[in-house]
């Protein structure tokens, strides 16, 4: 025969188990809400968010973010309640100096960062600028950089060092300020001062602008290959793009068909003028003529 304190211990045991498994029953629900809630507040946490954008240019110039105006330069949208929804984004810089064409490209505004967008407005393609942002990547624990130039194959140097030709992605790179400095014949040198950080790419996109002594010499090459009409004809000379050749569209609009597509070094005939585009008669026998629309960007007046 047991003990009778083992037949009470037996039976509280099985009291206790029993009342383990009611509170179960009744917190799994529970516990699964706070689960999902949890969940989707992480899911909208990717999915959402704001950043910041800075803008600076010389001359002063009004800035659009989708063709809405949305201030003058120097502008910064740094506060919280002034912040911008991730994604990508046209901006289009338009100098309050008419002599001067706008500037146009894409910029990607990512959570809690701030983007910054720089532009010397000049003459005769010699106008330079730089977009800089940051990323994050896999590792909280690298720093990597991203060297992107207009034209490429430029030289780069990281602190007076020189560590190679853009495009360029450093993925060995410490976490502090540095001096960049990009160069090409022919352009006049970019320096920047950029600063690092674990767990993100910092990504430089430098435009450079070409020097007085290139283009005197590109304008003057141009004038010596085409023959002097009776009547002058405006021209346009094709400078170097990020990848090649610029696209000729149907018209004035990024959102426009492309047409035909033409080479940095080209020159064509100007038909007519609109903020940030060039309107281009084609030279080709296969488009006879026809005509169509180039930016303005990458493209200088003769």
């Amino acid at each position: 025969m047991l003990p009778a304190n083992f037949l009470q211990l037996c039976g509280m045991q099985s009291t206790n188990s029993d009342f383990m498994r009611r509170v179960l029953v009744f917190l799994a629900p529970l516990l699964i809400a706070i689960a999902i809630f949890f969940g989707i507040l992480f899911f909208l946490d990717k999915k959402s968010g704001k950043g910041a954008l800075q803008v600076t240019s010389v001359p002063q110039s009004k800035v659009y973010l989708e063709n809405k105006l949305i201030g003058t330069t120097p502008f910064c949208a740094c506060e919280l309640s002034q912040m911008l929804s991730i994604g990508d984004y046209t901006i289009k810089l338009v100098p309050q100096d008419e002599n001067f064409r706008p500037f146009e490209e894409k910029i990607t505004i990512n959570k809690s960062i701030l983007t910054v967008v720089d532009r010397t407005f000049a003459d005769n393609g010699e106008s330079d600028g730089s977009i800089i942002s940051l990323s994050p990547i896999s590792s909280k624990k690298d720093v990597e950089m991203l060297a992107i130039s207009l034209p490429d194959k430029a030289n780069v140097f990281l602190d007076n060092n020189p560590v190679g030709v853009t495009p360029l992605l450093l993925r060995q790179v410490s976490e502090s300020d540095h001096d960049l400095r990009v160069t090409l014949t022919g352009y006049k040198d970019k320096s920047l001062k950029i600063k690092t950080a674990s767990g993100f790419k910092l990504s430089v996109f430098i435009f450079l602008g070409v020097s007085s002594d290139l283009s005197n010499t590109s304008l003057a090459s141009a004038s010596a290959i085409v023959p002097s009409p009776s009547v002058a004809v405006a021209k346009v000379l094709i400078l170097n793009t990020p990848t090649g050749f610029l696209r000729v569209r149907e018209s004035n609009s990024i959102t426009s068909s492309e047409i035909a597509q033409v080479k940095p070094g080209e020159t064509y005939e100007l038909v007519l003028e609109k903020e940030g585009w060039f309107e281009i008669k084609l030279n080709s026998p296969a488009n006879d003529g026809k005509k169509g629309w180039i930016s303005s960007s990458y493209a200088v007046k003769e």
